[in-house]
């Protein structure tokens, strides 16, 4: 059986998520498109998920620092 774990914990981040991703990818100069991406190589999309992480832990420890 399949288990889908890509439940949303706060379901109003998803918009935001969406519009960092295309910000991350014109960043590293991928060209993403509305819809289907999966042309995109694996290294791309590795490039623009690392990018996406990296930019989250930079927010949450702002926040923790009180910043």
């Amino acid at each position: 059986m399949y288990n889908n774990n890509n439940n949303q914990v706060v379901p109003g981040a998803k918009n935001a998520l969406d519009k960092m991703k295309y910000e991350v990818a014109s960043e590293v100069g991928v060209n993403l498109k509305q819809g289907y991406n999966g042309d995109i190589s694996a290294r791309d999309a590795g490039r623009i998920g690392g990018n996406i992480t990296k930019k989250l832990i930079q927010m949450a420890e702002q926040q923790l620092a009180g910043k």
